[in-house]
């Protein structure tokens, strides 16, 4: 059963406290309520004998649920989000409800359902009543109710299974994130059609990524200095360049605009964007160099890497024709893609967003976590798309939850949409500034089958993500197909632009894998 039929058999269990405040009548009653409440992240046979022994207490068992957004233990806590945790508990047949509590603690639902009981594990009275149990127990006894503690010897908590291993559940969350929002696959599909022929304007840093292959000699006996030999060098466009070819190969008419030294690289890149497609309009500095990071290989191995660049500021004769070139481009987007070489800092951001033509979405992607840059400088976008170390970066926070992290950078940045990519998890999006509301935050977990490198995962998610919010206007739907996005990437070696049938072929794989195929 896909989480589309588990929702539609089930979810008229899912009620609010008022529902079931007046689905069950004020006490005394004919019928007796029982009341539970947990984070239930993964419910296991200790939930299910608490469960058990609560409904055999009463006639109808009420299930309440902590809200995602007052889960604070552990960085990557809950695991399984709210809605498929309240169908997974509607789902046995000892509860008659399920209740997800919008507030930190259950006391205001107590007071206003009044259980006749309410029922707690044995673990949190085997060695002394804790405060938020003692708080608990005054309210039921304040109009009359009673405490019970299960019996048992398993503890109930979740914590240390998911210590253990996290449970996969990525074809789960997305059902039910799909179904909440009215979406299916069909969606994704229609969406991949409607980005083609959207116009996006790029701006930023170009980079050349340079491999020179070479053979291990040997190292010298007096110092300590590596010989190798020479064998090959391949360069590769990277930096803004490369989302630029991931928007164009997604389906977008792209104009890239960049700074580029007097030098064979800027060539090189010319002809790159020119062969893809692409309308680029370089602003040649002879000041400074292209940006080019070349590796030195031995063996797969990274020996050094020599950086020739200049991350000076522009001038403002340059930053001037950036204005000029961003009011002057026709377009539907405008994407900042900063990676902290000269383009874009404290002086220039405010210059060039004041150039942003009215009524196009605005976005920004800054990959400056080792250097001094700042997602949060971009404020008022629409969309931003951060790594966990970048928005730690930005807000100086090293321990806080992912959730309080993504509240952080979403106040600081008073943007409309925060995708924050956590690698190998996934996805956590934030929409809404009101940081406990129950649809503010949502996730959407990594699809990718076989990592073979991970390199542009970003930049594809950037580009897929874009186009989706350009055509869509759902920030689901961004999300759900930027990660698609991000998968196929890093299924293959290298940054190669991501087509829109690679992505058709991960939704295709992921609907077969919701219909049990």
């Amino acid at each position: 059963m896909s989480g589309f039929d588990l929702a539609a058999r089930f979810g008229h269990k899912i009620r609010t406290a008022a529902e079931i405040a007046a689905a069950v009548g004020p006490p005394p009653r004919e019928r007796r309520v029982i009341m539970c409440h947990g984070v239930f992240d993964v419910v296991h046979p200790g939930h299910l004998r608490h469960l058990l022994y609560a409904k055999s207490k009463a006639d109808i068992l009420i299930a309440s649920l902590t809200a995602d957004a007052h889960i604070v233990k552990g960085t990557h806590r809950p695991h399984v989000p709210q809605d498929l945790r309240a169908i997974n508990l509607a789902a046995f047949e000892m509860v008659d409800y399920v209740l997800i509590d919008p507030n930190d603690k259950p006391l205001e639902n107590i007071a206003l359902i009044r259980p006749d009981f309410f029922a707690k594990g044995y673990e949190y009275v085997a060695g002394g009543m804790p405060p938020k149990t003692a708080e608990e127990a005054a309210v039921v006894q304040a109009y009359g109710g009673e405490i019970l503690f299960t019996p048992g010897d398993v503890v109930y908590s979740s914590s240390r299974l998911l210590e253990v291993a996290p449970p996969s559940l990525r074809t789960e969350k997305l059902l039910s994130l799909l179904h909440k929002e009215n979406l299916g696959f069909d969606d994704l599909r229609a969406a991949l059609k409607a980005m083609a022929g959207r116009r996006v304007h790029v701006v930023g840093d170009t980079i050349v990524d340079s491999y020179t292959q070479t053979t291990m000699i040997g190292g010298q006996t007096k110092t300590p200095t590596l010989s190798v030999r020479y064998e090959s060098r391949r360069d590769y466009i990277g930096g803004a360049a490369i989302v630029a070819q991931h928007l164009r190969a997604a389906g977008a008419e792209v104009a890239f605009t960049t700074v580029l030294g007097d030098d064979p690289l800027k060539d090189f890149v010319l002809d790159g964007m020119a062969g893809a497609g692409i309308d680029c309009r370089p602003i040649v500095d002879p000041t400074r160099p292209t940006t080019c990071k070349n590796a030195i290989v031995a063996e797969n191995y990274r020996l050094l890497k020599i950086d020739t660049l200049d991350n000076r500021s522009i001038s403002d004769a340059i930053a001037a024709k950036f204005s000029a070139a961003l009011r002057n481009t026709r377009c539907d987007a405008v994407v900042f893609s900063d990676f902290r070489h000269g383009i874009f800092n404290k002086r220039t951001i405010p210059v060039l967003v004041d150039a942003i033509p009215a009524d196009v979405l605005r976005v920004a992607d800054s990959q400056v976590a080792s250097r001094w840059g700042n997602i949060t400088e971009f404020r008022g976008f629409d969309l931003i798309t951060p790594n966990e170390r970048e928005a730690r970066f930005a807000t100086g926070d090293q321990d806080s939850g992912v959730r309080p992290l993504a509240s952080q950078v979403y106040d600081a940045a008073a943007c409309r949409l925060l995708i924050l990519k956590l690698g190998d998890r996934g996805v956590l999006v934030a929409r809404s500034p009101d940081h406990v509301a129950p649809d503010s935050f949502f996730v959407v977990d990594s699809f990718v089958d076989r990592l073979v490198d991970a390199v542009g995962a970003g930049d594809a998610l950037l580009a897929y993500s874009t186009l989706a919010l350009l055509a869509t206007r759902s920030p689901v739907v961004a999300a759900v197909l930027g990660t698609l996005a991000a998968a196929c990437e890093c299924e293959r070696d290298g940054n190669v632009p991501v087509t829109p049938a690679d992505v058709a072929e991960k939704i295709d794989a992921a609907e077969k894998r919701a219909s049990y195929a």
